[in-house]
């Protein structure tokens, strides 16, 4: 040490001695500015509490997507959802894959065609009918097949739908 240092007394203002609080937190209280009043620091530490409250309950937090979509949300099930909603009850909920063929009826010109729904009742239904993700577009009573235009939402498919073709088994083949 030079001798024109000297080392701080215990006993000099401002020391540990003094103030109770500088001693508990090492000095850190005792070290504001000649001009701060003593209650502005716990103003300080409580502003600081608040802040750290908020911002762990999500409060101090808002986000503008500003046209943006969300980065958290899937792309697949965004597009699969647009526009449809809640499934309705009966064959207007049921999925395309979710029905089985059982029968196609000839009634007048035109065909119907008899199929068991997943809630295991029967219905009858022709070209035009909706399901919850298609309709039909043709029933073939000759060749025992009922023709779905399904709608999909793939953006790297080039048509927004594909053509899903169900067909009439017989007893042997339903049974293998």
């Amino acid at each position: 040490m030079r001798p024109s240092e000297e080392a701080p007394s215990l006993s000099a203002p401002g020391a540990f001695a003094d103030d109770p609080a500088a001693a508990a937190t090492g000095g850190a209280a005792g070290a504001a500015p000649s001009g701060a009043a003593p209650g502005q620091d716990s103003e300080t530490i409580n502003k600081i509490m608040q802040d750290n409250e908020a911002m762990l309950s999500g409060r101090g937090f808002t986000y503008d997507p500003a046209g943006r979509r969300d980065p958290f949300r899937s792309l697949v099930d965004a597009a699969n959802t647009i526009g449809k909603g809640p499934r309705p009850r009966g064959i207007a909920g049921m999925l395309i894959s979710e029905v089985d063929l059982v029968g196609i009826v000839q009634k007048g010109k035109g065909a119907l065609a008899f199929f068991n729904g997943s809630d295991n009742k029967g219905y009858f239904l022709r070209v035009g009918d909706t399901l919850y993700d298609g309709k039909i577009i043709r029933i073939d009573r000759r060749t025992g097949t009922v023709v779905f235009r399904q709608d999909i939402n793939d953006p790297r498919s080039i048509k927004p739908y594909r053509d899903v073709t169900k067909r009439l088994t017989t007893a042997e083949e339903g049974s293998l």
